[in-house]
């Protein structure tokens, strides 16, 4: 009995999503609840589980085909027995080759992916040693052929533009390798979203910066008390921030507000995105109602999404409203930069490195940790003064913390 394999059901903010990777091929064995195929949208990758134990049957979805919600990517025989030997592998072909199907006893193996990419770029897969289970040409093994081709001094080219922006193609011409890869749905959603920011927002930088004697000193003494008793979370600077962003944003709440047509939505509560970094991208995971949040409850909060955002799995539900965002580039060195509002948040937070630096205090030169603070803000919702006083505010709160505790 052949059981269908859909895509998941995409939220209303995804339109659609593509077929990323095919863990098992036509004919291997799969198990239930097994991770079988990823499906990439523009915010997260959505993993497809087997339903039933079996052997992966046709796939409809290759690598690289766009999916709807619910579309069909493939069948899973129920019971049925995958190839033990390479001699049983020939009867899978059909399944892993729908459009071969026509093709001859001696057709090679191969994944579907593998197959398309060959068609793309005209290759022989005859012509290709597959290194797959059994033989099988993988995608890998096309890619290769292709990049021998292009180096070969009487090869014609058979790469397409079109194909060439649709599938990785890589050439090389004596030292100077280049490589062609397709844009991640996730990149080309950051794309579009930082191109219509710019566009469509008066947008303004407005800069400050901060003495971190105090949070240091705080985080310094209490940090292995703080880990002990709220069971193994640390205590880092950005719990510090997002605490004195939402006590900031009470008190200009316009800056906490988003347009919406000719209206202006101003929000009774703090969902802070925290900018973090993974391998496919920029992700902006949210701290809902972070103004009722704990130094503990935030800290584990990010420390959850970090994981998450390296492990993939970033649930589309984590990623999506938000009224405040805070980026950190000083984890990576940046000492100054001017961040992109997320639309459509009126304004977002950069933070950025600790640099020792002499300061005047009280007449004195003294080396305090400095902090530049860069505050992003949409002119059309918030005025400069506005701008200004709010990260004042961020910058007195930070410099003298018991004011969080005091809400003065």
């Amino acid at each position: 009995m052949a059981i269908e394999i859909k895509a998941p059901t995409f939220p209303e903010s995804v339109a659609d999503g593509t077929v990323a990777t095919w863990h098992k091929q036509p004919g291997e064995a799969v198990k239930r609840d097994e991770l079988i195929v990823d499906i990439e949208t523009d915010k997260v990758v959505l993993e497809v589980l087997a339903t039933a134990d079996g052997v992966l049957g046709d796939i409809v979805k290759g690598e690289g085909d766009t999916v709807l919600s619910d579309e069909v990517l493939g069948s899973i025989v129920e019971g049925g027995a995958a190839a033990a030997a390479p001699a049983a592998a020939p009867a899978a072909a059909p399944s892993a080759a729908p459009a071969a199907a026509d093709a001859g006893e001696d057709d090679p193996i191969a994944a579907p992916a593998a197959r398309k990419l060959a068609e793309e770029n005209g290759i022989d897969l005859g012509s290709v040693a597959g290194t797959g289970k059994g033989g099988r040409v993988t995608k890998e093994d096309v890619v290769a052929a292709i990049a021998n081709k292009k180096s070969a001094p009487a090869a014609a080219p058979a790469t397409k533009p079109a194909a060439a922006a649709a599938a990785p193609v890589v050439t090389s011409g004596g030292d100077r390798t280049e490589k062609r890869v397709p844009m991640t749905r996730l990149r080309a959603k950051i794309a579009e979203r930082l191109v219509e920011a710019q566009s469509s927002m008066a947008m303004l930088t407005t800069f400050n910066e901060v003495d971190m004697t105090e949070v240091m000193a705080l985080r310094s003494k209490y940090k292995e008390l703080f880990e002990k008793t709220h069971n193994g979370v640390r205590l880092g600077f950005m719990s510090f921030f997002v605490k004195a962003a939402t006590e900031a944003l009470k008190r200009f709440p316009a800056v906490n507000a988003s347009i919406d047509g000719n209206d202006i939505v101003y929000h009774g509560y703090a969902d802070i995105g925290v900018a973090v970094s993974s391998d496919r991208g920029l992700v902006v995971p949210v701290l809902r109602n972070a103004e009722q949040m704990s130094l503990a409850e935030i800290e584990n909060g990010i420390a959850t999404f970090g994981k998450k955002a390296r492990d993939g799995k970033l649930a589309i539900e984590e990623m999506t409203g938000g009224t405040f965002t805070i980026t950190n580039g000083g984890t990576f060195g940046s000492m100054m930069s001017t961040p992109i509002v997320n639309p459509p948040q009126a304004a977002i937070l950069g933070m950025h490195n600790i640099i020792q630096r002499p300061m005047a205090v009280n007449g004195q030169v003294v080396i305090r940790p400095m902090m530049y603070l860069a505050l992003s803000y949409d002119h059309r919702l918030i005025d400069g003064k506005e701008a200004v006083t709010f990260l004042v505010t961020i910058k007195n709160l930070l410099e003298d913390p018991s004011r969080l505790l005091l809400d003065i």
